[in-house]
């Protein structure tokens, strides 16, 4: 009996333990608080909002055009990071803003967060 009752607990562990490995990766892990500062410091908010499109695309529409894509993180990191001419919804052309900052730490963030929506 006692023999049965730890082979349970042990699968119950393993299980759960494989269960969490699984979602993880599916849980990006960023700090929302810290993108939203950063977001706002560079004044993005000027030309995005989480779900309505301004000047530019809403982060909404972003992360859905990239929803599966494994270089997602890596093509919004290259936008906050090189000058880019980018179309605005009202056809003028302009260079797209850089994030001031070198940590790419910083990026990686408001990557995941873009993303996130």
């Amino acid at each position: 009996m006692i023999r049965s009752y730890r082979n349970r607990a042990l699968f119950g562990a393993i299980a759960a333990a494989a269960a969490m490995s699984f979602s993880l990766p599916a849980l990006a892990q960023f700090n929302a608080a810290e993108a939203e500062a950063v977001f706002e410091d560079n004044d993005c908010s000027k030309c995005h909002s989480p779900d309505q499109p301004k000047k530019g695309p809403s982060l909404k529409k972003t992360a859905a055009k990239y929803k599966g894509k494994a270089d997602a993180e890596k093509i919004l990191v290259a936008h906050m990071s090189k000058v880019q001419k980018v179309k605005q919804d009202d056809g003028k052309e302009v260079d797209h803003k850089l994030i001031d900052s070198k940590d790419p730490k910083v990026k990686k963030n408001i990557a995941l967060w873009i993303l996130s929506h």
